[in-house]
């Protein structure tokens, strides 16, 4: 069955109806840009709503020492997701002792990684656009046949511009084993909308 992570979770109905809706991975962005932007304690309040359910996602970009170790001690994250370089995957595993996920950009098969560089999954995702200020949750889509037939011998999620529309197809092309949302299930940036949240865990479900 494939995974769904609902990224970018920043108030309480979006949080329950994850919850509701058995995904797999509940995401919190520690990213003062980001229009989903949630502090530690924020995230810890939202996660203690309901005990168990997804597993809890801290992201961070280019994130110090001290902000990981306040997140890992408030919130208490399963896995951490990662934009930053490589070198940091195994520093922050060593430190804290919890799975790390890392984005990379894609926007041509030569940008596909042959490993994971020791992190425990890789996000896969469009690269995003010059402008952009922020590395992900631009709503970007990449030829998703760049995948088609890739067995890379790690594991992985596809993200960037999915939605309830798009998702079912975007699994079918690429074969991937986890998928994640973020503004693909919002109204504005940052709003996440309860019904499209269900309507895309039900497209992957089916």
């Amino acid at each position: 069955m494939t995974r769904v992570k609902i990224c970018g979770v920043n108030d309480a109905v979006a949080f329950d109806t994850v919850i509701a809706t058995a995904a797999d991975y509940v995401g919190f962005v520690f990213f003062p840009p980001s229009p989903r932007f949630v502090s530690p304690a924020q995230a810890a309040a939202l996660s203690a709503r309901h005990a168990g359910g997804p597993r809890r996602v801290a992201l961070l970009v280019q994130p110090d020492d001290d902000l990981v170790a306040e997140v890992v001690a408030t919130l208490r994250p399963d896995i951490l997701q990662l934009y930053a370089p490589v070198v940091r995957v195994a520093e922050l595993r060593a430190r804290f002792g919890l799975p790390v996920w890392r984005a990379v950009g894609v926007s041509h098969a030569s940008d596909l990684p042959a490993s994971a560089d020791g992190a425990d999954a890789l996000l896969i995702e469009a690269k995003p656009p010059t402008a952009a200020t922020r590395p992900g949750g631009n709503a970007t889509v990449f030829d998703w046949s760049l995948l088609a037939g890739w067995k890379p011998g790690y594991d992985w999620l596809l993200a960037g511009g999915l939605t309830p529309g798009n998702v079912a197809e975007a699994i079918a092309i690429t074969g991937a084993p986890g998928v994640d949302v973020s503004s693909g299930v919002e109204t504005a940036p940052g709003v996440k909308d309860a019904a499209m949240i269900r309507a895309f865990v039900a497209a992957v479900r089916s």
